[in-house]
This record gives C-alpha cells, sequence and structure tokens, in this order.
C-alpha cells in the first residue's frame, strides 16, 4: 500500500474528488499538467477553488516558486483532470493515476526557474511509494501547441511511469510544455536532497546548481541585461520590460526569497522589483548607496548560486 495522503500537503475541498481505478492491475502513473497561469500564494488559492467549483480537481496542486503543495483527494482513487478517451476513463487507468497540475504555462517550462523543496520532494516519494518508476513511457513532450507527441493507448496502458498531459490517448492539451524529464526525477531524489543540506548555503556540487538539476539545465542571466533593465524600467511606462527573460528569472529568484509579491512577475525591473534586489543586497550585507536596488556580480552570483541560475557578462 502507498501513501495516500502526502505528508506536508495542505488538504484542499472536502477530498471526495473520484473513486476507485478501472484498471488497478495496470502500472502506476503521474501525469503532469499546467495550469497556465501565474503563480504564488493568491494565484494557488484562486487556482484551487476554480477547480473545485468546475469539478476538475487534479489530486494535487503544486507552486513551483514557492514549493507550496495542496492535495483535493486520496492517490489511491481517481481524480477529474483528464478527458475520457471515448469509454475508456483515464483519469482510473492503472493502480494509481496522480494527476498534478503545476502553477505554471507550457510556454515557460517550469523546471527552467522552479524552486523544488521538501513538498516536491514528499510529492515523488508518494508516487514512488506505489511503485511509479522514474521513465517517461510516452518519450518526449510538446514544446509547442503545433507539436505532435505519443498519445499511444496501448503504452497508455502498458507502461507505468510520468505523463504530460500531451501524452494522454483522448485529451487535446500540449501542457506541461517541455520541460526537463531528467530535472524533474532529480529533484526529487534522495541524493540531491541529501548534496543540499550537507553543503553550505550558496554552494553546488559536482558541477550542479543548487536545486539539484543539472547546470546544463540552469537559466543564463545576463548581468549587464539586468543592470540596463534596473536603470531603465523604474522610469519607463508601466510594464515596460527591457530585457524581460533575464528578469524574469531574477524575479522569480526574489519571490522565492519572500521579497517580491507574485503579482510583480512580470519581466519588468521596475521599482517593485528594484525594492526587492535592494532588500536582497541588505540581506547580503550591504548598506546605504550600495544597497540601491541595482545588481551588482557578487550579489546577483549570491542569488543565481541559491536560486539555480548562472550570471554571465
Amino acid at each position: 500500500m502507498g501513501i495516500t495522503w502526502i505528508p506536508g500537503a495542505e488538504r484542499l475541498g472536502d477530498g471526495d474528488i473520484g473513486g476507485d481505478m478501472d484498471t488497478p492491475d495496470e502500472p502506476a502513473r503521474v501525469v503532469w499538467h499546467t495550469t497556465e497561469s501565474g503563480a504564488g500564494d493568491a494565484e494557488f488559492d484562486s487556482t484551487a477553488d476554480y477547480l473545485i467549483e468546475i469539478g476538475a480537481e487534479p489530486h494535487l496542486l503544486y507552486d513551483p516558486t514557492t514549493d507550496r503543495l495542496g492535495q483535493f483527494g486520496p492517490l489511491d482513487q481517481s481524480a477529474r483532470a483528464l478527458r475520457n478517451d471515448g469509454d475508456d476513463r483515464t483519469n482510473r487507468t492503472g493502480r494509481v493515476c496522480v494527476q498534478v497540475e503545476v502553477l505554471a504555462r507550457a510556454g515557460d517550462p517550469f523546471t527552467g526557474y522552479w524552486q523544488p523543496g521538501p513538498n516536491f520532494a514528499a510529492l515523488l516519494a508518494a508516487a514512488r511509494s506505489w511503485g511509479v518508476p522514474d521513465v517517461w513511457p510516452a518519450g518526449d513532450l510538446a514544446s509547442d501547441g503545433s507539436d505532435s507527441t505519443s498519445r499511444d493507448s496501448d503504452t497508455w496502458h502498458d507502461e507505468g511511469g510520468h505523463y504530460g498531459h500531451a501524452n494522454v490517448p483522448g485529451n487535446d492539451h500540449w501542457d506541461p510544455g517541455a520541460i526537463s524529464q531528467s530535472a524533474l526525477l532529480a529533484a526529487g531524489s534522495g541524493e540531491s536532497l541529501a548534496a543540499r543540506d550537507d553543503e553550505p548555503s550558496g554552494t553546488a556540487a559536482d558541477g550542479d546548481v543548487t536545486d539539484g538539476t543539472d547546470v546544463t539545465d540552469a537559466p543564463n542571466v545576463s548581468l549587464a541585461n539586468v543592470i540596463a533593465a534596473a536603470g531603465t524600467d523604474p522610469d519607463a511606462p508601466q510594464g515596460a520590460t527591457t530585457h524581460r527573460d533575464d528578469v524574469l528569472v531574477v524575479e522569480r529568484a526574489l519571490r522565492a526569497e519572500g521579497l517580491l509579491a507574485a503579482e510583480w512577475l512580470d519581466g519588468s525591473f521596475g521599482t517593485s522589483t528594484r525594492d526587492a534586489y535592494a532588500e536582497w543586497q541588505s540581506r547580503c550585507g550591504y548598506e546605504g548607496d550600495d544597497a540601491d536596488g541595482v545588481p551588482g556580480r557578487t550579489t546577483l552570483e549570491k542569488l543565481g548560486a541559491e536560486h539555480g541560475f548562472r550570471v554571465t557578462d
């Protein structure tokens, strides 16, 4: 018997979302979805309420920027996040069919910026307790809405492991996007968690960044770009994004530090982001003009070491 209620997960709703599995002799699996929304506590709460309201509850709701985890129902019963494949009730396939909705967008793969922690490790531990293997039987995930993926019914029924919503027969969504399948599984491994606990804060072992993902999966942030954005965006029209991609990575790290509200995760290095970065500089021991909210290499590299990005010139 596997884990039915994940330790540390918040209870969402009344706990009654499905029923018995149709094919309990078939292998166990996990299906990954994205909510196509932002992240943060307000989004988490409103999304949970909405899924309950429309009767489309998954088992789990996960915020990749805060490691917050909620659970709607027991893992040994079905959820409601998948369409049927004709008469085949895909939500009820296998020993378990764990549905995970991640507060993210398919077009911006969450493994590029996430902050997996103890709750994510507990999620994967629960899946493994049911015998879900660390494999992706359907192969690659979709990189955009026009990308075709395998939705083979025989694979779905015969092989346990991890699937994207894009891999499920009878469904036409392309989420969760082109997430790093290896990084997702590594982030919940006992080895990567132990390495985080043993290493001093802000360091990495054997070429790995501190969230347990391989360094080749870590995004790059240009110091020059974020300095330019910090100098331009605050005085530009609301929402100006001088170097959106670089700034978003920094904003997500500041959000994970509890310094930036979720509503300002917009890729604009405006006054809220600059104030949040000034608080980060203060945490790093800087004062006065040295904590003005304009990134410097030392503080940006420290933020990157803590939150899995690399700083370039």
